[in-house]
């Protein structure tokens, strides 16, 4: 008798943060496992703390990088003490011990460097103002715009108590994505931005960064967060995992950050390239990333040529997204629109609920579900799907009110019952004006699917978020610019059946019109 094979371990979900050093270090965590022959799915790109953690906690993701004062301030919503600010181990501790007792996650061992804040200008309104400290920005805040990402400014240990603690008081503050805030900031947009101690966009953009000397931000150790479901049951990931713990150093993280930020080598590369270096796995035909040539900036259509096989996979996920968000808005709506039409006083609530739906911000909407419906496809269909609703409900509702009344009143006089008349001539008569709603909610929903990228769904959101958070225009090209053509496509496929279920002599009539 032959013994069973031992099951297949279910993969782990490696996930990051938008910005350029979260991608890194999910990546390094990925190639890790699989160079131990551990399967990987990779979520890159998750929107904000809130999101990548609430995801970890639900076991939605296993593993993300994360900085010890983001997690004691961030989230567990603590004060810092004057121990822990002096004292990294103090820290921490606190949040090692808290994290555990609180959600059953785990923080591995720091992997031995800082990543804190840095509140930076250009060279020149440093100059101006004579800015070389945060109390010197408090001075002259009143003259100067911000930009800050979103994470930033509503955090405790962000803008909210950094403008508390030095009295900080800026002429505006607008919320921009990471790598946006660059751009902003170098063509004057704004004179004031937040980023990170490694970032390598600070030395790209030539920027200056304000000391803070009173002292406010706390130590930002990074390490590797893991989910409830590891810490219990994968000892295997968390042993791989933590051969990294102290092995990383601020100065190798701020060079391997500049050369996915500055000269745009695909992270991947440099992941392979730095575990390498580190001797943590072995070089295959890999050089390390200071051996590397500088990569060359090559044309748009010869960068879309080279990444076409991938574009076409997340055109591939972004369809499926789009296909079964909008099938099951049409069952659903369709059916909705004609039966308030046999109730017309609660059409005008259900519409209203429907209308509020649309309101929620997307991300916000897909934040919400993670706690049901974790990450990935399931909460990113269920977002899509509501928001596809109401026009298709609208224009069902519209255009069977609206049906043709003499066509309606003749058929009532041969004697049909209201059902009869509604499946043999109002819902025939409406259907262009249904498909009109369709269209409408394809277009919708083909854009809003780029933003299921935040929580793990893929598709062409996927090269928008991350070359948003590494300031790649190329990349962003190459996720928009598909995206807004399959809208076209779409609302071009879908006119045409709209023309060819049409009944004639309304076709007729509009061309009259």
């Amino acid at each position: 008798m032959t013994a069973q094979a031992a099951p297949e371990r279910p993969a782990v979900v490696v996930a990051s943060k938008p910005f350029g050093e979260s991608f890194l270090l999910a990546e390094m965590f990925a190639q890790l496992l699989e160079s131990e022959g551990m399967r990987v799915t990779r979520r890159p790109g998750l929107g904000a703390t809130e999101v990548a953690f609430e995801a970890l906690r639900t076991n939605a993701i296993d593993v993300y990088p994360e900085y010890t004062g983001t997690g004691l301030l961030a989230v567990l919503r603590d004060s810092m003490t004057t121990a822990m600010r002096e004292d990294p181990r103090r820290l921490f501790a606190r949040v090692s011990d808290e994290f555990v007792r609180r959600y059953g996650v785990r923080w591995l061992p720091p992997l031995g460097f800082e990543n804190g804040y840095a509140i930076a200008v250009r060279r020149e309104t440093a100059a101006r103002y004579q800015l070389r400290t945060l109390s010197d920005l408090a001075r002259e805040s009143g003259a100067l715009q911000a930009g800050f990402t979103s994470d930033f400014i509503g955090r405790p240990d962000g803008f909210v108590g950094l403008r508390a603690f030095y009295g900080i008081s800026l002429r505006s503050v607008r919320p921009l994505a990471p790598a946006v805030k660059y751009q902003a900031l170098s063509t004057g947009a704004i004179d004031v931005i937040d980023g990170y101690s490694t970032d390598g966009l600070l030395a790209r953009f030539d920027l200056i960064t304000l000391v803070d000397d009173r002292h406010f931000f706390p130590p930002y150790e990074a390490a590797a967060l893991v989910s409830p479901r590891v810490s219990a049951e994968r000892a295997d990931v968390i042993a791989v995992l933590s051969r990294l713990s102290g092995r990383l150093t601020e100065s190798d993280v701020r060079r391997w950050n500049a050369s996915i930020e500055v000269e745009q080598r695909p992270i991947a590369d440099v992941a392979r390239g730095a575990l390498t270096e580190l001797a943590l796995v072995r070089a295959v035909g890999t050089a390390t990333v200071a051996e590397k040539p500088r990569a060359t900036t090559t044309g748009f259509l010869a960068y879309s040529w080279a990444r076409r096989a991938e574009t076409w996979r997340l055109i591939r996920e972004h369809l499926v997204l789009v296909s079964i968000a909008l099938a099951a808005a049409i069952l659903v709506a369709v059916p909705l629109g004609v039966l308030l039409t046999r109730t017309p006083r609660a059409a005008a609530w259900v519409m209203q609920g429907l209308g509020v739906v649309q309101t929620i911000p997307s991300l916000a909407l897909l934040a919400f579900m993670i706690p049901v419906l974790g990450i990935g496809l399931a909460p990113a269909l269920v977002a899509l799907w509501l928001y596809a609703l109401l026009p298709i409900a609208r224009a069902t509702y519209s255009g069977v009110s609206n049906a043709d009344p003499d066509a309606v009143a003749a058929s009532e006089a041969l004697g049909t019952t209201a059902w009869q008349r509604l499946w043999w001539v109002q819902l025939p008569l409406a259907t262009p004006a249904v498909l009109a709603g369709v269209r409408t909610s394809a277009v919708i929903t083909v854009g809003a699917a780029t933003l299921a990228a935040f929580i793990g769904a893929g598709g062409l959101g996927e090269p928008i978020i991350t070359g948003l958070g590494l300031a790649d225009s190329r990349l962003v090209l190459s996720g928009a610019l598909p995206a807004a053509a399959l809208a076209v496509v779409v609302d071009l496929v879908l006119a045409a059946v709209e023309r060819a279920v049409t009944p004639a002599y309304l076709r007729r009539r509009r061309v009259g019109a």
